[in-house]
């Protein structure tokens, strides 16, 4: 590491160059190609993916995206002649419009079910050419925009569907802007330097901007869902700011030792970088655990988030270093340049609240200890009412044409009419056609069914489908309910005796499906990911208490921040008054998501946290006074640390988008819980009551465990005494040092 900072800063152009290169060269790549990004939540193999690839291959005209236009009046019917006049003719200019397969008019056929009983509502179907995922945005707009046309003070015209939600994705880059300068400010506050609090923004910048555009060029080489890159960016920002901000802290600390520019830059990355690098490497770990699943939707989720984590790394310890041998001195205020100028280097202390919170946190570690975990518990709660479904457009803001569209067809027709399923199967003969006949009959006195289509055969004979229209809407248990009924009930009865073998399809179904396979392969991801995190830190810090407190540390902030997002999101608690839609079901694939990202993030501020006490222990052996100043030193800079990574996480609500903003808020709640309750008061609290066993490990594992090393260099000597040493022996090699009292030496 220390090599490495030494070539960056000493050729320093060259290192800048080499990554405005970089960053130039991928985004024009991504400019020139385009996105490819696909919403793929199939799951090869479930009944619904059957069910999907049946109804592809027997009916091929439905393979694009269905939409509708909605239309609604309150006063007379939607049968007057103006209305009808009108609407005729804006569904015939809608249906010559480039990438519009048909349309369906209600009244072509009175009796297509497409006009509601009391006559104020009807809908009409667009069929695209292409799936949701291909159709191009511009497309999508000129429908809106044509149907929009329709209205007046007495029609309303709305529309809905997975094209339509196309031309509702918000513009701009407002949450990223707000985020950043919420921690362009926070920066400015903790080191007093313009200079200097501009340099993590701007390492962050470019490491995330290179890789926004190479997570652009990796959706047309895999399945990258189209949040991919808001969700490498909302985590890129604020891991990235955060490790520059760790190093640079370093580099002034350096500064104030009376080193010179190029030495404290490179102590900084040779010390605070090495910490940087292997955070990293378990926020990677963490996502790439969702690889184990075998889930394609999540592995280009899984690998887009990495590589932004990979590349802000990489950016802090080459960029970063270049970047402050530039400014030179200038990374410290004014007035910490004038001190250094007139009383030289001092040494830097802990004081203030940091110091008098750490001793604070001696004195009382039961009562803290318990106190923190009565907030995270009720925090927790009402995880237990997790629960996974689909959130439709039912769950837009109210003010998006999607939101009144689903909401005047569950008005007009009944809630179900906005996710009906979709039963398909292959037919063999007369037989399967007079069983389906019967299943027709069967499925309207079926509980739960609205109603039911007529049965549909393809032009061969050998392959029906047919739409059940549940009472219910597509995102209540109650559908979900009815699913399993037709499954295990129903269709097993219908296919007694006949060769028919009937799946069932549509959005609850397909989501339900998702759902089944995540949950069931959740409790292994989970034991994979919390593995290979402990692996890592037993290497590092030579200890089998720090790992074991660090996983159930991880743990409670993943819990709580999961109630935290029930609360808001499922139970309804404030989400409309944050312009996040309506209270629904958490989406099948976030919580794995989250639980990578999560946990990652996590473990950075116990790296960083524990980094300083294992350096104070390797020099001391003082357990307690390892813990107090390993607190007292850094518990500033992670505070400083989260106040920017929740500031960045919290920004990104703004983005209008349902899943970013259950990103943002969860991300925020765990890095606010990690930082002010777990990690600077239940884990301090919990060390001091443990003493030295938090450094305890059989000298058996110890001799077998391959070595890897996060403390500075100047330490490795302790570390290799302390290791040879038997308990015993500790004391007394320990003693033979002549070690100077300091202030940190004073409780408190």
């Amino acid at each position: 590491m220390a090599a490495l900072a030494r070539w960056c800063v000493r050729r320093r152009l060259v290192a800048v160059l080499l990554w405005l290169l970089a960053f130039g060269g991928v985004a024009a790549a991504a400019a020139v190609t385009g996105s490819a990004y696909s919403n793929d939540y199939k799951v090869p193999g479930t009944d619904s993916d059957r069910a999907s690839q049946l109804l592809a291959s027997g009916f091929p005209g439905l393979g694009g995206d269905g939409d509708t236009i909605v239309w609604h009046t309150d006063s007379g019917t939607v049968r007057a002649a103006d209305v009808e006049q009108t609407m005729t003719r804006t569904l015939d200019r809608v249906a010559d419009l480039p990438g519009v397969a048909s349309v369906t008019n209600p009244y072509d056929d009175p009796e297509s079910g497409q006009v509601s009983e009391d006559g104020h509502t009807a809908y009409a179907t667009v069929a695209f050419e292409d799936a949701a995922e291909d159709i191009d945005a511009a497309e999508a707009r000129a429908v809106v925009d044509t149907a929009k046309a329709a209205e007046t003070d007495g029609l309303q015209v709305e529309l809905g569907g997975g094209a339509v939600a196309l031309t509702e994705v918000p513009g701009g880059h407002l949450a990223e802007v707000l985020g950043v300068a919420v921690a362009a400010v926070v920066l400015f506050l903790a080191f007093g330097s313009l200079a200097a609090s501009l340099l993590p923004i701007a390492t962050a910048l470019v490491s995330v901007g290179t890789a926004y555009a190479g997570i652009t060029l990796l959706g047309h080489v895999m399945t990258v869902a189209d949040f991919a890159p808001m969700l490498g960016t909302l985590i890129g920002l604020g891991v990235g700011i955060d490790y520059a901000l760790f190093i640079v802290t370093r580099h002034r600390r350096g500064l104030k030792r009376g080193l010179s520019v190029t030495e404290a830059a490179t102590n900084a990355v040779a010390t605070t970088g090495r910490a940087v690098v292997f955070a990293g490497a378990t926020v990677c770990i963490a996502l790439l655990g969702m690889l184990i699943l075998r889930l394609s939707f999540l592995n280009g989720v899984a690998i887009a988030a990495s590589l932004t984590v990979v590349l802000t790394v990489a950016a802090s310890v080459t960029l970063l270093p270049a970047l402050l041998s530039l400014i030179g001195p200038r990374a410290l205020s004014r007035r910490e340049r004038r001190r250094l100028a007139e009383h030289g280097p001092e040494p830097e202390v802990p004081t203030g609240l940091a110091a008098r919170w750490s001793g604070f946190v001696e004195r009382h570690p039961r009562l803290l200890g318990v106190l923190a975990l009565v907030v995270i518990t009720v925090l927790a709660l009402p995880t237990l009412g997790l629960r996974l479904g689909t959130s439709d457009q039912g769950n837009d803001p109210r003010g998006t044409t999607t939101r009144q569209a689903y909401d005047l067809l569950a008005d007009g027709f009944g809630p179900g009419v906005n996710g009906p399923l979709t039963l398909v199967t292959e037919v063999g003969g007369a037989e399967d056609r007079l069983a389906l006949d019967n299943l027709d009959t069967s499925l309207r006195t079926t509980e739960g069914v609205a109603s039911v289509t007529p049965v549909t055969y393809n032009s061969g004979g050998d392959a029906a489908y047919l739409s059940v229209v549940p009472e219910s809407a597509p995102q209540s248990r109650a559908t979900s309910d009815l699913v399993d009924r037709l499954r295990d009930e129903v269709l097993p009865r219908a296919e007694a005796g006949t060769a028919l073998d009937v799946h069932v399809g549509g959005v609850t179904a397909g989501y339900d499906d998702f759902a089944d396979v995540i949950v069931g392969k959740l409790p292994l991801f989970v034991g994979v990911v919390i593995g290979l995190g402990c692996l890592l830190l037993l290497l590092a810090f030579r200890s089998v208490g720090i790992p074991l407190k660090a996983a159930a540390m991880n743990v409670a902030a993943v819990a709580a921040s999961f109630g935290i997002v029930v609360a808001i999101f499922q139970w309804g608690w404030g989400s409309e008054l944050l312009g996040l839609g309506s209270a629904g079901p958490i989406e099948p694939f976030l919580p794995v998501i989250m639980v990578s990202v999560l946990f990652g993030l996590s473990m950075d501020y116990q790296v960083f946290l524990v980094s300083r006490m294992y350096e104070e222990w390797l020099e001391t052996g003082d357990n307690r006074r390892a813990v107090r100043v390993g607190l007292a030193e850094t518990s500033r800079v992670i505070n400083s640390a989260a106040v920017i990574m929740i500031s960045v996480f919290l920004a990104f609500v703004l983005s209008g988008d349902r899943v970013i903003a259950m990103f943002g808020i969860a991300l925020a709640a765990a890095v606010a819980l990690d930082a002010f309750v777990l990690r600077t008061l239940l884990v301090p609290a919990l060390m001091h009551m443990l003493g030295s066993a938090n450094w305890w490990l059989p000298r058996w594992l110890d001799a077998r465990l391959p070595r890897i090393s996060i403390e500075p260099p100047e330490c490795r000597a302790a570390h290799e005494r302390l290791a040879a040493a038997t308990d015993a022996e500790v004391a007394d090699v320990l003693a033979e040092e002549e070690r100077q009292r300091d202030v940190r030496d004073t409780t408190g």
